[in-house]
């Protein structure tokens, strides 16, 4: 690699740079940590906030859809900038999305400063810190920085759960991000290590073609979170989204033909190879979402876990994901990865498809644990390839803009799929309660009106100790029959909501069968190193 025309020569091998490498793993550690805490969290904080568990699902799929729709923005923010002021206020925007956690007493200021601005601040970290590694390390340094990244990433990913769960059970939720506060002061305290990558390419900037994509990817999302809350904007936002996202393509395809700066390069999309790791990325991450806002909700309000317990019973999933990746990613050898990956999303489906019965016969989370652990171990095979197989086709100068649009990819599958997941249960909630009350020969014409209109204005998940809370002044019988309802109603729900992820499961198999037709490529120098989604 050149060294790096910052007036600064690139650090050598030595305590600084082994620092450094330390520091951006633990940056790492925080981004993939944090929705971890969240949905484990979940009955806490909806308790702890007078919230909804509807409320808190679309304030985690909202922080997950920003850092997705501004991620191409935030990778040419800091082009213009300088990679190492966007790493600096990435950080920052990501402490103040802890530090609102800690504080917080109600929804409304976790929507706008976790969700918004950390959101923000991840759509500027990640592809900062993509050319900082590359910028700040060479030959084997580089290689060890990039690995412990990604390992970090990988450990955060299966940690999470257990880690989130057990400072929330003992502790506080509030005490688990205030923890994250304390490591971004800890890797910005270390800033001065940074040496900036200047950018060298085209300057210019593609206004239209980042609020295109901002309003494409946003639209979409928003008009499924509006739609599970109740809103009659939902096919206005959702249209915007679909013809935004349609008038980017063109829009970058005519950027590209009349030679002008454009927010990504259409030419990266010419390789088959790419178009079908990116889709798989968004189709595995699609599938993550489902898992981690259903699998959550019906510990926490169906089964009536606590963080600790919720944490525990989804180990499964995370932590054969975490050991499938790293034993995949070690002895994969000669092995198509093509063949892997399909192998992965098989896995993917069955573990789901096994999960969806159980759910209504499952009285612990020990019945889930078989389920989980198959679809962890193909959530794995699909981390330790999908990212090599995506990028191989890329010249190492552009491998750095694929992996934004890689990530761009995963991010908004993910925040695609902890929305539509969410709706579809809450959907589902509502015609099912309402469907068996009205079956109801307890319920008087009166109260089966009432719960139908209340169920139209805002269906909500909810624990059956809280539901005979609400419905303390009512008759005994009333009472029970709402309730009986109420257990029959949720995992019906929750079992449509798994429909999500097995159907993303069973596209991504799909091109998984259609990679294997095609001639495996040997990944690039700069792909096999890079850290994606």
């Amino acid at each position: 690699m050149e060294a790096v025309e910052s007036g600064a020569a690139v650090p050598d091998e030595s305590s600084g740079n082994q620092r450094l490498a330390i520091l951006l793993a633990m940056a790492m550690f925080v981004l993939v940590v944090d929705t971890s805490l969240m949905n484990v969290s979940i009955s806490a904080v909806v308790h702890d906030l007078d919230a909804t568990a509807s409320g808190v699902q679309s304030a985690i799929a909202l922080e997950a859809l920003v850092s997705a729709a501004f991620i191409l923005i935030g990778s040419k923010i800091g082009d213009l900038i300088g990679r190492k002021r966007a790493y600096v206020l990435g950080l920052l925007g990501y402490a103040v999305g802890a530090l609102s956690m800690t504080l917080s007493q109600s929804l409304l200021p976790i929507v706008i400063f976790w969700a918004v601005i950390g959101g923000l601040g991840a759509s500027l970290l990640l592809p900062a810190m993509q050319s900082l590694i590359h910028g700040n390390f060479e030959g084997k340094m580089q290689r060890k920085a990039y690995a412990l990244v990604g390992a970090s990433a990988a450990i955060a990913a299966a940690v999470g759960p257990l880690v989130g769960g057990f400072i929330t059970t003992y502790l506080s939720w509030r005490v688990a991000f205030f923890g994250e506060v304390v490591i971004i002061g800890i890797v910005l305290s270390g800033s001065k290590l940074v040496h900036d990558v200047p950018y060298t390419g085209d300057r210019g900037v593609d206004v239209v073609g980042a609020v295109l994509s901002a309003l494409g990817m946003g639209g979409v999302v928003l008009g499924i979170l509006v739609w599970e809350e109740g809103g009659g904007a939902v096919v206005a936002l959702i249209a915007l989204g679909v013809v935004s996202l349609g008038s980017f393509a063109w829009w970058i395809r005519k950027r590209k033909r009349e030679a002008k700066p454009a927010l990504l390069d259409v030419g990266l999309f010419s390789s088959k190879y790419f178009r079908l790791g990116i889709s798989s990325q968004t189709l595995q991450q699609i599938a993550l979402g489902g898992l981690m806002i259903a699998l959550p909700i019906f510990l926490q309000m169906v089964l009536e876990y606590n963080a600790m317990e919720a944490g525990l019973t989804l180990a499964p999933l995370s932590l054969t994901m975490f050991a499938v990746a790293l034993v995949a990613g070690k002895r994969a050898g000669d092995r198509s990865p093509s063949k892997i990956i399909r192998a992965g999303f098989a896995l993917l489906a069955v573990g789901v498809a096994v999960l969806i019965p159980v759910v209504p016969r499952a009285d612990s989370g020990w019945a889930m644990v078989i389920p989980l652990m198959i679809a962890g171990a193909g959530l794995g095979l699909l981390v330790s390839q999908l990212n090599n197989y995506t990028l191989a086709p890329i010249e190492e100068e552009r491998v750095s803009e694929a992996a934004g649009v890689n990530s761009a990819g995963g991010s908004f599958g993910l925040s695609f799929g902890l929305a539509f997941a969410g709706a579809i249960m809450l959907a589902a909630l509502s015609l099912t309660f309402t469907h068996l009350a009205d079956a109801s020969s307890v319920l008087s014409p009166a109260e089966k009106d009432k719960v139908s209109a209340q169920l139209e204005d805002n269906a909500e998940v909810m624990t059956n100790t809280h539901l005979e809370e609400l419905l303390a002044g009512q008759p005994q019988d009333v009472q029970a029959e709402i309730i009986d309802i109420n257990t029959d109603a949720r995992p019906i729900a929750l079992q449509i909501a798994l429909l999500v992820p097995l159907i993303a499961a069973l596209l991504g198999l799909f091109n998984g069968v259609r990679m294997t037709r095609l001639p495996d490529l040997e990944p690039s120098a700069a792909a096999e190193t890079m850290v994606g989604g």
